[in-house]
């Protein structure tokens, strides 16, 4: 259990959840569900190599969202789409330029994804990571859905009251599967 009170913009009661992995989505879903907030698992992340690693890393999100009763949806793989669309930026640090490029690919999916089905309000997990950096994962967030007319991007620091901690604890509780790099294979 957590001991934060979300700021839902507008209100919204559903909204479509990018995941990058369950570690990171456990306790961010837990504190959704405590407040009456219902997500739309949507996995997207086509950086994710190998194929088998994105395999399992999908396999235990949908995992999670169904042993919630939360539907799941899978964004479709397409690994040589992600890696031109960071062409010329293999070789930035973590948190740099490929990062910020990765981010705004993924929750541009995530947007037009909801757009399309009728969410007014999509968040992601990936500023959960105390690995990656929020401010661009936010920016990368509202530029995307300034390109859906009605989307808002819902930033939420999903590292603070105490989810960090309860993240731990959910990835025990639910034996998630925990990996040691990013996903793609300029992070490993």
């Amino acid at each position: 259990m957590t001991n934060v009170k979300p700021d839902v913009p507008g209100g919204a009661r559903e909204v479509l959840l990018h995941v990058c992995c369950a570690p990171c989505s456990g306790a961010i879903v837990e504190c959704m569900l405590e407040n009456g907030v219902r997500p739309t698992i949507f996995f997207y992340n086509p950086n994710i190599v190998p194929r088998e690693e994105y395999a399992r890393r999908k396999a235990e999100s949908i995992r999670h969202a169904a042993s919630l009763g939360l539907a799941a949806v899978d964004g479709d793989y397409d690994h040589p789409s992600w890696l031109a669309h960071v062409r010329g930026l293999e070789d930035e640090p973590e948190r740099g330029r490929r990062c910020a490029a990765c981010f705004a690919m993924r929750l541009a999916g995530a947007a037009r994804y909801a757009h399309a089905h009728g969410f007014a309000v999509f968040a992601t997990t990936l500023g959960a990571s105390r690995w990656k950096n929020l401010s661009q994962v936010n920016e990368a967030g509202r530029r995307a859905a300034s390109h859906c007319p009605g989307l808002v991007f819902w930033e939420q620091d999903w590292r603070k009251g105490g989810l960090s901690e309860r993240r731990a604890e959910v990835v025990k509780a639910y034996q998630f599967y925990s990996q040691t790099y990013c996903g793609c294979e300029f992070s490993i």
